[in-house]
C-alpha cells in the first residue's frame, strides 16, 4: 500500500493547539458543532453504552444528555495517524472538528469502522471546502498583485460529495453526508485572522511558504476583503462550512438493498409508460 501524500504538518498543528489552549482558545465553532451533534444524536432512538471520542479539541464534553454512557478518549497519533483502541468495542464513535487535518482520512475511517461493534454508529463533523472562501480569494488577489504569485496560505478541505464514497470504501453501511453553511461577521479581516490564531487553525500545510506575509501584502488583503465582502455597516462576512457524516458498522439487522429481479411491481407500470418490443423505435403517430 502506498503511503498517503502528506499535506499537513501534524506536529505544527499540535504545537499551535497547545498554544491556543494556553491563550484561551476561541470556542464558538466547537460549541456550535457540539450543539448540533446533540440534536443529531437525539434523533437516533437508542442509548449508546460505550462511546469513543476521536480527536475532538480539548475532548470537549458532548452535550448528549443521558443518551451516552461512558466516553473513552482516543487521539490520532500525529506521526502515523493510528488509533490505539480495542476492536469492536464501541457502540458510538464521534469526532468534532478534527478530521480536516488528516493526511489519510480513508485510512482513519477504516480504523474507526474496526473499533465499532456491529451496528455501531460513526457521527463526525469536519471543516468543509467552502470555509473561509472570502479569505482565500483576498489573500490570493493581494499576493498576485504585490508578490508576483500566490503561495498556499489556507488549508484545502474535502468536499461533501466525496465523503459518502469514502465511508463506503471504509466498509460503513447506510452512509449519510450533508453540509451546514453559515456566515460569521467580523469587524475586519484582521479580526478574523486573530480569531483563527486563537483557534490554532492557521496555515499548517507542509508546502506553506516559510516567509512571513509582508505587512503591505497583509493590509492589502484586508482592504480587498473589505471591498468585496463587507456589509453596509462595514463588517465583513466569513463563510464556515461544516461537513457531517454518519455510517453504521454492518449488521444483519440493517436494511438491505433488494436483490436484482425481486421487485413485485414493474417500473413501466409505476411510470405509466408504454412498453415497446426491443428494436422498435418511437416515432410520430401516422394514423
Amino acid at each position: 500500500m502506498n503511503a498517503p501524500h502528506l499535506l499537513f504538518d501534524r506536529n505544527l498543528l499540535e504545537i499551535r493547539a497547545r498554544r491556543a489552549r494556553k491563550a484561551g482558545a476561541e470556542r464558538f465553532l466547537l460549541e456550535r458543532v457540539n450543539e448540533e451533534m446533540a440534536g443529531r444524536l437525539a434523533a437516533v432512538t437508542r442509548r449508546f453504552e460505550t462511546t469513543l471520542d476521536i480527536g475532538t479539541p480539548d475532548h470537549a464534553a458532548l452535550k448528549a444528555g443521558g443518551q451516552i454512557g461512558g466516553i473513552d478518549r482516543a487521539d490520532i497519533d500525529i506521526d502515523t495517524e493510528t488509533l490505539s483502541a480495542p476492536s469492536e468495542n464501541y457502540d458510538l464513535a464521534v469526532s468534532l472538528l478534527a478530521m480536516q487535518w488528516l493526511n489519510d482520512l480513508p485510512g482513519v475511517l477504516a480504523q474507526i469502522k474496526r473499533l465499532l461493534k456491529p451496528d455501531g454508529l460513526l457521527l463526525a463533523a469536519m471543516i468543509g471546502g467552502d470555509t473561509l472562501i472570502e479569505l482565500r480569494q483576498s489573500l490570493a488577489a493581494a499576493e498576485e498583485a504585490l508578490e508576483g504569485g500566490m503561495s498556499p496560505r489556507v488549508s484545502p478541505f474535502v468536499e461533501v460529495r466525496t465523503l459518502g464514497s469514502l465511508l463506503q470504501r471504509a466498509g460503513f453501511a447506510l452512509p449519510v453526508t450533508d453540509a451546514d453553511r453559515f456566515t460569521v461577521r467580523y469587524e475586519s479581516a484582521l479580526a478574523l485572522m486573530r480569531d483563527l490564531r486563537r483557534m490554532g487553525a492557521t496555515n499548517a500545510l507542509i508546502e506553506r511558504s516559510r516567509k512571513p506575509l509582508r505587512r503591505t501584502t497583509l493590509f492589502r488583503a484586508a482592504e480587498i476583503y473589505a471591498e468585496r465582502f463587507a456589509d453596509r455597516d462595514g463588517r465583513v462576512r466569513a463563510t464556515f462550512e461544516i461537513l457531517w457524516m454518519s455510517g453504521w458498522a454492518p449488521h444483519q439487522s440493517q436494511q438491505q438493498p433488494l436483490k436484482p429481479g425481486s421487485a413485485k411491481a414493474r417500473l413501466a407500470d409505476a411510470l405509466r409508460a408504454i412498453e415497446m418490443p426491443a428494436g422498435d423505435k418511437a416515432g410520430p403517430n401516422k394514423n
